[in-house]
Parts: structure tokens; sequence; C-alpha cells
């Protein structure tokens, strides 16, 4: 699997996005990746919220308008993130706390749509108080998307580092 890493990292684009001195290639992925994880993260954080009571008293159903955001968003972090990642796989593809981002990512990506579907098509939604399963739906994804955030951040800190 190392060597499929490292022929990964030795594509010409990976190349262009780690070494490139442009705007338009790491810091502009990098920043891409971040404006997206905020609009999914946030997204589900205001949803969550809502649902735990922890948000002004507005109807919630509303916030289904989100999902079409927070969807186009994942796949922007899917294009981006698979980018950043092949720029520096040999390191990345290695590093325990990358696979835990990733499984956090996946299971918050898929509680966006188990609450989608046990939630915003719940016909008492705003009429009925928040049922028990469906606030502990809003801390899973709370916690899915808060582990995937810090997993993030420590694969910079934790594991193997780049060019070493």
């Amino acid at each position: 699997m190392t060597e499929f890493f490292h022929w990964l990292e030795n594509l010409g684009f990976s190349t262009w996005v780690r070494e490139s001195d442009s705007l338009l290639a790491f810091p502009t992925f990098l920043f891409l990746h971040t404006l997206g994880m905020s609009l999914v993260a946030g997204g589900a954080a205001i949803i969550a919220f809502a649902l735990l009571g922890m948000w002004p008293k507005t109807p919630i159903r509303p916030l289904v308008r989100m999902y079409p955001v927070m969807i186009w968003s994942f796949w922007v972090n899917a294009f981006t993130g698979v980018s950043l990642f092949m720029a520096d796989a040999g390191t990345r593809g290695i590093n325990p706390d990358f696979y835990v981002k990733m499984v956090f990512v996946f299971v918050g990506f898929w509680l966006l749509f188990v609450m989608r579907k046990q939630v915003f098509q719940d016909p008492n939604l705003d009429q009925a108080p928040v049922t028990s399963r469906q606030k502990m739906l809003a801390w899973a994804s709370l916690v899915c998307w808060f582990g995937a955030i810090v997993a993030g951040r420590l694969i910079a800190y934790v594991g193997p580092v780049a060019g070493l």
C-alpha cells in the first residue's frame, strides 16, 4: 500500500498542489476544504442545536433547506480533501489519525441522511416535542463533526511528518 501512496504523491497533479507557488494550488485547496467543512459541520451543528433546544424557539422544519448547501459542500470537501491527500499521500496514508477523521466524516455524513429521514419527514416536527431518538441523533452528529474537525487538525501534529 505504501508504494501506491508514493505513486499517488508523485503524480503531476499531486506535485502541482504540493509545490506550486500559485495561490490556486495548495492555498486554494486548503481554503475551499476549510470553507466546505464549515458549511457541512456548521449546518449539521445548527440542526443539532435546534433539535436539542439550544437554538432560538423557531420552527425546525425550514432548516431542511440547508441540506443542498451541506451536500454540495461535502462534495467540495471530497474533491479538495482527495487533492490534499494526494499531495502528501506517503505521509497521510500511514497516519492512523487520518483514518479516525475519515470514520467521523463518513458517519457524520450518513447521520445527515438519517436525520433528514427521521427528523424532517416526521409529520409531528414543530407540533410536538423533539423525541429522544431525534435528540440522540443530534448528539451523535455533533460528536462526529467535532471529532472530524479535531482529528483533522491533529493530522498535522500526530503521526508521521512530511519530509522527515
